[in-house]
């Protein structure tokens, strides 16, 4: 690939960006910062992020994605309740490792979801990208699944998505949004280490 080609791609791409995009992408990574400091706000700066992205996507056929954010909206207000109603005789809701249990479920939603997914899409759809648009999509939804429960492995869930959205989204032509992509993936990073360290220093508290 080109840098010329790339370069053109993206001042193209910004000509195009609508305030819609640039709200959904401000919100987005507001989420992705309170994540990080583990901090309740992650889910209503979310929910206004996803609502925007589920109108988006439907505008550009990205009909998993779509369905995603639906999905996130609702784990949204599950994760919100989780996180403000912890244990009886906890304060808040522990950052912890996946169990080998735990393992297992997160790695069968990825299969199930991936599966469903993709058959969906390329025989019920006008999807031009069923197998990268389901793969972002169940990743997503395990990341999801896994950050609602303050698991430290819902980082590496969101690296990979991130790391495959950011072409996804540049060839769907919403450049900015690649970017923000590409910028997750730097605090995702940041995340997994903030919450191996919260982990690491909840279990020394406990011991």
């Amino acid at each position: 690939m080109e840098i010329q080609w790339v370069l053109e791609e993206l001042h193209a791409g910004l000509l195009q960006v609508t305030w819609l995009e640039g709200m959904a992408v401000i919100f987005g990574v507001l989420s992705v910062y309170f994540s990080i400091k583990e901090n309740i706000l992650v889910y209503p700066t979310g929910i206004i992020s996803t609502l925007i992205y589920v109108y988006i996507c439907l505008q550009v056929k990205l009909y998993a994605d779509m369905g995603i954010n639906a999905y996130y909206f609702s784990m949204s207000i599950y994760g919100w309740y989780i996180w403000t109603h912890p244990k009886e005789g906890r304060s808040s809701l522990p950052v912890t490792w996946l169990k080998p249990s735990g393992w297992l479920v997160a790695i069968g939603l990825m299969a199930i979801s991936y599966g469903t997914l993709y058959y969906v899409l390329a025989h019920f759809t006008d999807s031009d990208v069923p197998y990268w648009d389901s793969f972002t999509t169940s990743s997503a939804f395990v990341g999801m699944y896994l950050m609602a429960k303050k698991k430290v492995e819902n980082w590496i869930a969101w690296i990979i998505t991130d790391l495959v959205s950011v072409p996804l989204y540049f060839y769907k032509g919403l450049v900015l949004t690649s970017f923000q992509f590409l910028f997750f993936t730097v605090l995702a990073t940041i995340g997994l280490i903030a919450w191996m360290k919260s982990a690491k220093k909840q279990s020394y508290a406990a011991a």
